[in-house]
């Protein structure tokens, strides 16, 4: 036990996590906690992230939810000045803040092509920039960025939110390569079908359930605390070689053709 402490330990860490009132990240928030982490909880709607903290709470875990507009700079400062005078530290980020739609290719309007971009896209940015600049100061720290199975090949009816996590995948290589010597670690996980009731109902038909297990060679979907090990591994020293990496945990779906 006490190598394994030594290697994965993240006792005593602080990490901050956007999009944590949300279905995959709340869960992945409850995990840091119980790994040992304090954990800023970090959502546009704060009623999602006091759900969150409550939860933790509740575990014995301490979190502090703080409403953030991940598209707002300035927001995101104030979030990391409230974390430092909070925690004192921060150690570890994810981005997870996410929008989507499943509206037909022709019938995108600008409105809905930019909303999707800022919030999956541009918060990732901003957000790797603002909090990134700290841990590229203090020489240390380690960012993991959802991107998802539709950042290429792109899933069907998914458009505008294909393109943005794209967008994220190639964001975070690009850290990953020029943080790599500053002491900072950027990663990204790439979930496979994880659904949420909103997207069984807007994108998930018989059909397309069909397809996408079909595709996927466990034959299921993905329970939401099946991606914790993989983030806690990343936030942990184990993975201190590890930056610009993509990791999969999708059922095997990625690696999946005929």
């Amino acid at each position: 036990m006490a190598y394994l402490e030594k290697l994965f330990g993240l006792n005593g860490k602080v990490a901050a996590l956007t999009g944590a009132g949300g279905f995959l990240v709340s869960e992945i928030s409850s995990a840091c906690s119980q790994a040992g982490m304090e954990v800023a909880v970090l959502d546009s709607k704060i009623e999602a992230a006091e759900k969150t903290v409550q939860r933790i709470r509740a575990e014995g875990g301490k979190a502090e939810a703080f409403a953030v507009d991940v598209t707002s700079k300035k927001e995101l400062e104030n979030a990391l000045a409230q974390i430092m005078n909070r925690f004192g530290r921060l150690d570890c980020l994810l981005n997870g803040a996410g929008l989507n739609a499943p509206t037909p290719f022709l019938d995108i309007t600008l409105e809905e092509w930019n909303s999707i971009i800022n919030v999956q896209l541009t918060g990732t940015f901003l957000s790797c920039q603002v909090f990134g600049r700290h841990m590229v100061a203090q020489k240390s720290g380690s960012i993991v960025n959802i991107s998802s199975a539709s950042s290429g090949p792109p899933l069907s009816k998914a458009f505008t939110y294909s393109v943005a996590k794209a967008g994220v995948t190639n964001l975070s290589q690009n850290l990953g390569r020029e943080w790599a010597a500053k002491g900072v670690r950027v990663n990204i996980l790439r979930p496979g079908f994880f659904p949420t009731e909103w997207s069984k109902k807007n994108f998930i038909t018989p059909e397309r359930e069909k397809a996408i297990l079909g595709h996927t060679p466990m034959g299921r979907y993905g329970k939401p605390s099946e991606l914790a090990g993989a983030v806690l591994w990343l936030f942990s020293d184990s993975a201190s070689f590890v930056t610009g990496a993509e990791i999969c945990v999708d059922g095997g779906f990625t690696c999946m053709s005929i």
